[in-house]
C-alpha cells in the first residue's frame, strides 16, 4: 500500500471512529462544546446518515429525555441545522435519530428559505457552531403539489410563489400533465425545489457562503421518502 493510501485509510478509520462515538453519544447526553469542536461537516453528515439508517431499521436510540434536559440547561452545541417542510409525517429528529440538544430544526411549508430562516441559519452556523445546513424535502409534498396546481389561498398564495421557479426548471411532462396528479412530475419538482433552495441560501447569505467556502460548514440538499423512511442526498 502506498503512503497516500495509508493516509487515506487512516483518515477513513478516524471518520468511522468519530461516527461510532457520536452514535454511542446519542444514547447518553447532548453534544458538548468539545465534541462539537472536534466535528467536521463530513463527520456530521456521516452521523446523520447512520442515524437515518437506525430509524429505517427501527433501532432508535434511547431518548434519555430527563438527563438531556438537565444537561442542556447549561448550553447547546448542535451539529446541524435542518430546514424541513411542516409535514407531520417527517419528524426530523426521529428521522435522523437525534436527541434533545443535537440539531436545530427550521420548518416551513415547502422547505423554502426566507429572511427569517436565513437569519436563523446564520445564528446556528456563525454563533452556535453547527457544521451542516441541510434542506430536507420530502415525497408527495403538499406545498409543492399546491404550487403545481397554482392554488390560491390567502397568505399561502404568496408562499407557494417561492416554489414556482422549481416548477419552471422541470421540463416536459405535458403528456401526463404538469400538475399534482402526475407523481413523476411532483417528484422532480420536489428535488428541483430543494436544489434551488440550497443555491438560494448560498446566494442570499454571504455569511453562510463564506463559512462554506472556508470549509467550516457544508450546505446540502436531501429528500425523505414517506414510503421507506430513507433520506437520499441530492449532492
Amino acid at each position: 500500500m502506498k503512503p497516500a493510501n495509508l493516509s487515506y485509510a487512516a483518515a477513513l478509520f478516524s471518520l468511522v471512529l468519530a461516527t461510532i462515538a457520536l452514535a454511542d453519544h446519542h444514547r447518553s447526553l447532548p453534544v458538548t462544546k468539545e465534541q462539537q469542536d472536534s466535528l467536521t461537516p463530513d463527520k456530521v453528515l456521516s452521523d446523520l446518515a447512520a442515524g437515518n439508517q437506525r430509524y429505517v431499521d427501527g433501532k432508535h436510540s434511547d431518548p434519555n429525555v430527563k438527563a438531556r434536559m438537565k444537561a442542556a440547561v447549561k448550553g447547546q452545541f448542535p451539529k446541524a441545522y435542518i430546514l424541513s417542510c411542516i409535514d407531520s409525517r417527517v419528524p426530523v429528529e426521529q428521522v435522523f435519530d437525534q436527541g434533545l440538544g443535537d440539531i436545530f430544526v427550521g420548518r416551513v411549508a415547502g422547505n423554502i428559505e426566507n429572511g427569517d430562516q436565513l437569519g436563523s441559519m446564520e445564528y446556528a452556523a456563525a454563533v452556535s457552531g453547527v457544521k451542516v445546513i441541510m434542506v430536507l424535502g420530502h415525497q408527495s409534498c403538499g406545498a409543492v403539489k399546491g404550487a403545481c396546481d397554482d392554488v390560491q389561498l390567502g397568505n399561502l398564495t404568496g408562499l407557494l410563489k417561492n416554489i414556482k421557479p422549481a416548477i419552471d426548471q422541470v421540463k416536459g411532462h405535458q403528456d401526463k400533465g404538469r400538475n399534482s396528479k402526475n407523481k413523476a412530475f411532483v417528484s422532480e419538482v420536489v428535488k428541483s425545489n430543494v436544489r434551488l433552495t440550497v443555491e438560494d441560501i448560498r446566494k442570499r447569505s454571504e455569511t453562510l457562503a463564506k463559512l462554506e467556502k472556508d470549509g467550516k460548514i457544508k450546505i446540502v440538499g436531501a429528500v425523505y421518502s414517506l414510503e421507506t423512511g430513507v433520506v437520499t442526498s441530492l449532492e
